[in-house]
């Protein structure tokens, strides 16, 4: 049974990161972690396995490369057909919810921890966090990072290297840090030439 101090943490409320609860949650994430990250190129039935048993939720056919690095895993949601590139980071002490078809570039860091501005809470050893979301259809560049709070909208591109620090909407590129908006796509348009599907 999940503890207060666990409820409290996914929650978005104060809460204390030494909870026996807590830690157990983490090492447990820590071995499976090394399990993972273990795997070779040709063992994806395993990878898979290994990813719908510790995810909070999985859709169907999840690439992610190694190393994958997390603090819970299982605060962690994915679509369908998501893809991660190499040593992208997942701090989800709260959910992050993730949509179908959204791709992670290499290094890609996503963050839910927080700590208080003030020195003296800081000190006490509480912290707290705050959810992540990104819809459907996304591309987040290498280096990008995504910080607490944040819900980034359907088809929207981060572009490389991008620390984004407020929502995104839909179709937005963005860029810079902190991020902002840098162009509108016209998802209508199609590049001369590209052999799209009907």
């Amino acid at each position: 049974m999940e503890s207060p101090e666990w409820q409290k943490m996914v929650s978005g409320e104060f809460y204390n990161p030494i909870d026996p609860y807590i830690c157990e949650a983490r090492n447990a994430a820590r071995y499976w972690m090394e399990r993972y990250n273990a795997t070779l190129p040709h063992e994806m039935t395993a990878r898979t396995e290994l990813l719908q048993g510790m995810l909070g939720s999985c859709g169907e056919r999840p690439y992610i490369e190694p190393r994958l690095t997390c603090d819970y895993g299982r605060n962690l949601h994915v679509g369908d057909d998501f893809y991660a590139n190499f040593d992208c980071i997942f701090l989800d002490e709260a959910p992050i919810y993730i949509g179908h078809r959204t791709m992670l570039g290499p290094g890609v860091h996503i963050y839910t921890a927080k700590h208080p501005l003030e020195a003296v809470v800081r000190f006490g050893g509480k912290e707290y966090a705050a959810s992540v979301r990104i819809g459907d259809d996304v591309w987040i560049g290498g280096r990008a990072v995504i910080c607490p709070g944040v819900t980034i909208g359907n088809r929207a591109v981060i572009a490389a290297g991008a620390v984004v620090v407020k929502d995104v909407p839909d179709d937005a590129v963005v860029a810079g840090n902190p991020a902002r908006i840098i162009r509108m796509i016209d998802q209508s348009v199609r590049p001369e030439g590209f052999p799209w599907k009907n």
